[in-house]
């Protein structure tokens, strides 16, 4: 029987103390920097989702010899000289 009210004892906070339930500042900062961390998570994971439903959407439509004049693709090498 003895052994029963130490167990209950070491559970239940006695009378005179008041526990600390207000957050600090470093808790508080800390707190909001996870709640951060889990959106920017969020955001990264729907958008890879979006990039593996429909991956050629992203792609750029033109190329890199788009842009050059009087010269033809494959050509490129030679217009240096």
């Amino acid at each position: 029987m003895m052994d029963a009210e130490i167990f209950t004892g070491t559970l239940v906070p006695s009378g005179n103390m008041t526990p600390n339930s207000s957050m600090t500042l470093e808790q508080k900062t800390t707190f909001a920097f996870v709640i951060l961390l889990f959106i920017f998570l969020g955001i990264l994971i729907v958008r890879c989702f979006r990039i593996l439903l429909d991956p050629y959407r992203s792609m750029p439509t033109s190329t890199w010899a788009d842009g050059l004049d009087g010269v033809e693709k494959g050509q490129f090498d030679y217009s240096l000289a």
